[in-house]
């Protein structure tokens, strides 16, 4: 299902903001590809950079729900956005929203213009790389 059409299909009163939010992820963050998946049984907007998981936007129930897993990467964008988001709920891993007021679009911007930069795929190389490596045994 085209993205459009996933989000046309959610309730009246959230339209315009996910469209928005959705437009704000793709011009901000151009290596990002959208297609509409399966992620903790909901389905919704899954952003993939070079076939890893970045983002996800969703429709829920009674929120709307960000997934943006450069800032779980980062103390200092985490602790920046919780400031900037004081009536959005921080979750585990997503930030969850009812509309405009709790996830201002100024603020959504300036959060994916952050992020965008951020190769999680070269973070996670470095990562395993700095599993491979044998630890030396000290000197007796």
């Amino acid at each position: 299902m085209p993205v459009n059409n996933f989000i046309d299909k959610q309730e009246d009163s959230r339209r315009a903001l996910l469209h928005a939010l959705h437009q704000i992820i793709t011009e901000n963050d151009r290596r990002v590809t959208p297609a509409i998946g399966l992620m903790m049984g909901k389905e919704m907007i899954i952003y993939n950079d070079r076939g890893f998981f970045k983002y996800g936007l969703a429709s829920v129930k009674d929120y709307m729900s960000l997934h943006v897993l450069p800032i779980y990467g980062s103390p200092l964008l985490h602790a920046k956005y919780v400031a900037l988001l004081p009536n959005a709920k921080f979750q585990k891993g997503c930030i969850n929203f009812k509309n405009t007021d709790e996830m201002p679009l100024d603020i959504a911007t300036q959060l994916f213009t952050d992020c965008a930069p951020i190769d999680l795929l070269a973070m996670r190389q470095e990562y395993l790389n700095s599993k491979k490596k044998p630890k030396k045994l000290p000197k007796t």
